[in-house]
């Protein structure tokens, strides 16, 4: 299973915004210069992210972008998935109806299990925990 360059940059972009949280709004220009993406691609990011509400906007010449809940709220998990779509390492755990061998099938425990143990870590973590983590080794070299 790996996480897409869509995700990685996502969560860097949703990084960006709890570290700048109680500074309010952040343009999406100083968030791809801060963290060297193209912002036309992160453009397309912030659409998925708006679309499952964790990132709200506002125009105008003082508008950008700012979480809509604070970091401590806002798992990695939820992050990720609003990018990639559920965390399951093969489809059958998802789409088990639709698996015609199912009712026989010896290795979904393990495939259920891999899942499950991801998305406990994803879930486990906060961006707050990304904050702390960030600020913890100064910010200014630190790789988000």
């Amino acid at each position: 299973m790996k996480i897409s360059t869509k995700g990685r940059y996502g969560l860097r972009l949703v990084l960006d915004l709890a570290v700048n949280y109680e500074n309010g709004l952040t343009s999406l220009k100083d968030i791809a210069q801060r963290q060297e993406i193209s912002e036309k691609y992160l453009e397309q990011i912030i659409i998925l992210l708006h679309k499952s509400g964790l990132i709200k906007s506002m125009r105008g010449a003082q508008g950008g972008y700012t979480l809509t809940r604070h970091p401590r709220d806002i798992t990695v998990g939820e992050v990720l998935r609003s990018l990639e779509g559920p965390f399951v390492p093969v489809d059958c755990v998802q789409d088990r109806g639709t698996c015609l061998r199912s009712s026989k099938c010896a290795t979904i425990t393990v495939w259920e299990k891999i899942g499950n143990a991801v998305n406990e870590v994803l879930d486990s973590m906060t961006m707050q925990d990304l904050v702390t983590d960030y600020n913890q080794k100064n910010g200014s070299d630190f790789c988000i």
